[in-house]
């Protein structure tokens, strides 16, 4: 977005969005190997430009990599580079995992293998996996969770979605070029395709759709060893868990229910052929982006429909997210050192302690709460950790990521694969490292760990127009202030709430006070449901636990920024919808109507402003201008 200044001022008091982005917006050009451009993405952008300059002289070796994990980095991103050998390769380097998934002859030979399988990240009818227990955060458990299906949501299953069919047809007629140019006949394609459909399509009523798991506290389901082994009478899951972590857990925590009580329904000797073609099929597309360059642009053709970019990134650009993605944690730390100065995270440091301490001077002035739910509050507001900029080491296991010059690129990303997933099995017994960032720093992002109660902001986004020492105070309390703030809010959203100062999964509300606080979440949810964009209707009850985190993060670092001696509200609310400025294709914005929690962009920017009374006088907003709310329809939850 560059230095966008120009504001329209006869717009302001009817579309701030487009006062602020509308100049820009009218000759902004989507990259062709984008979904998007404007706001984060444009600094995303940036650093790909930045990092894949500075990766280049090393693969060239003009600069040397500074650590041992680095230097690896290198190996692996010269290998990925490597597009002379890989196109050679063709489908070659693929065949023994698809070989691996067509030797399974019946169930019991797939439960056999089913714990290697899934040390090397094989796709399965059911997902197992290690996390801190939400009711015990001090202690590992095991959860079991559903897959991800071929459409991005089970909504995309029923009828009369047109968007589906469409979507459907370009992946089907994908596949059957991918099995083409991997060497299998026209029928062998044809029957493999069909069965994993259709298999896929028998998945999707037993799941939850988007906003029904957007409700997160409800993923909480623990079933004792025994009662989840119950659950098929088919797979022997006591061999299968036990041989993943060495031991018979206590319990299982199910996200699903209802797609678990499926389970004899879904994974049966009858069912077979065509779970293993649904396999066969997953396993093939997870594996496109390691081979040749024709494979690599065929393969990312569905997700491209989906997201609406024009057209695959160039090889090497391909060649630098699949080494960043594999060593982001030391790519990060790269970035970090190189780019984020000791003085940015120690004002960004200093920022995020007096948003903390105008939450608590706004939770003990709030006139909803009972004192003893606002004690409480409190006390979990002053355990919250803050982690700024990146994390003080790189995760050890980084050091295992040693490029053998023998294997292809396939071969070294399987072999890493198993490295990560044994680790991750291995935990089970294991005190919960807090430590552990889950964002690189060269990522433009920010969150919240509810399990945790910390909130994370990776060096990336503190950078213009979020946030810089050129820019006044106002202005960054309008972007970066308003990020930390929002992510503060999370631990007082509508799912972050139910957890306690430990990250337990806990109620430390007094019954009084939970029903006020979801009234005034179901007044946010009717706020934005049904709101009418190009691209469809909102769902209210989607996005309502970030529109509160935006409604208490904009209030807040408003508080912020009216506290400063060179207060201007202006500055504030201008570079708040800056922030957001943003153009994106068509069907991304269909696909995040549909399966993201946020509201869209221009929702976000307009919406939250609406709501503070300091707006109407900052721009003298009376009846019947278009960002005019009547006071009594204002929602103040934080």
């Amino acid at each position: 977005m560059g230095e966008n200044t120009t504001v329209n001022e006869a717009l302001l008091k009817d579309d701030l969005y487009q006062a602020v982005n509308g100049e820009w917006l009218k000759t902004a050009v989507i990259p062709a190997d984008k979904a998007t451009t404007g706001g984060f993405a444009d600094l995303a952008d940036n650093i790909e430009e930045t990092l894949m300059a500075d990766f280049g002289k090393m693969l060239t070796k003009k600069d040397r990599p500074q650590t041992k994990e680095m230097a690896e980095f290198v190996k692996f991103y010269r290998l990925a580079s490597d597009f002379e050998t890989r196109n050679k390769a063709g489908a070659t380097p693929a065949k023994k995992y698809l070989d691996k998934v067509l030797a399974l002859k019946d169930l019991k030979a797939w439960q056999d293998a089913l714990p290697d399988l899934i040390l090397e990240n094989y796709d399965a009818p059911f997902e197992l996996y290690v996390s801190p227990d939400m009711k015990d955060t001090k202690h590992y458990a095991l959860y079991a969770d559903v897959p991800s299906l071929f459409l991005p949501d089970k909504t995309y299953y029923e009828p009369g979605n047109e968007q589906a069919k469409t979507l459907l047809q370009i992946l089907e007629q994908m596949l059957t070029e991918l099995f083409k140019l991997a060497g299998y006949d026209e029928a062998f394609s044809q029957k493999t395709i069909a069965q994993a459909l259709a298999y896929d399509k028998k998945l999707a009523p037993f799941q939850k759709d988007s906003t029904e798991r957007a409700d997160y506290v409800k993923s909480y389901n623990k079933y004792t060893f025994q009662d989840f082994v119950s659950l098929s009478a088919h797979v022997d899951l006591a061999k299968v868990v036990t041989a993943l972590l060495g031991k018979a857990p206590e319990q299982v925590i199910v996200s699903e229910p209802k797609y678990y009580a499926a389970l004899n329904e879904l994974v049966n000797e009858q069912n077979f052929e065509s779970m293993r073609s649904w396999l066969f099929v997953k396993t093939l597309l997870g594996l496109t982006g390691l081979l040749s360059d024709e494979i690599r642009i065929l393969g990312g053709t569905y997700n491209r429909a989906l997201s609406g970019s024009k057209e695959a990134m160039n090889p090497q650009k391909a060649a630098f997210y699949l080494a960043t993605n594999q060593y982001s944690q030391v790519v990060g730390l790269y970035y970090a050192h190189k780019y984020f100065g000791a003085q940015a995270k120690a004002d960004v440091h200093h920022m995020v302690e007096k948003m903390i301490a105008v939450y608590k001077k706004r939770l003990e002035e709030n006139e909803w709460l009972s004192d003893e739910t606002r004690k409480k509050a409190i006390v979990k507001l002053d355990a919250l950790g803050i982690n700024v900029g990146y994390p003080d080491e790189l995760d050890p296991l980084y050091s295992k990521f040693i490029v053998d010059d023998d294997l292809n690129l396939v071969d070294n990303v399987t072999k890493f694969t198993k490295i990560v997933t044994k680790r991750h099995f291995e935990r089970i017994d294991e005190k919960v490292d807090r430590t552990r960032w889950e964002m690189p720093a060269h990522m433009v992002n920010a969150y919240y760990h509810p399990s945790f109660n910390i909130i994370v902001f990776p060096a990336a986004i503190l950078q213009a127009p979020f946030y810089s020492l050129e820019q006044t105070s106002s202005a960054n309390y309008g972007g970066i202030g308003a990020v930390i703030a929002h992510e503060i809010s999370h631990a007082f959203d509508n799912n972050g709430a139910q957890f306690d100062e430990h990250g337990n999964l806990a109620n430390w509300w007094t019954k009084e006070d939970l029903a006020h606080f979801q009234k005034l979440a179901e007044k946010m949810i009717a706020q934005f449901d049904g709101l009418e964009l190009p691209a469809g209707k909102v769902n209210g009850k989607l996005v309502v636990s970030e529109n509160i985190a935006d409604a208490g993060g904009l209030s807040c670092a408003l508080e912020a920024a009216k506290s400063e001696p060179d207060a201007d509200l202006r500055e504030f609310f201008i570079n708040w919808a800056r922030i957001w400025g943003m153009k994106s294709a068509p069907e991304r914005e269909k696909l995040l109507l549909a399966i993201d929690v946020h509201a869209p962009h221009v929702l976000r920017a307009n919406i939250q402003p609406r709501n503070l009374d300091d707006f109407y006088q900052v721009f003298d907003v009376k009846p019947g201008d278009g960002m005019y709310l009547a006071p009594d329809k204002r929602i103040a939850i934080w």
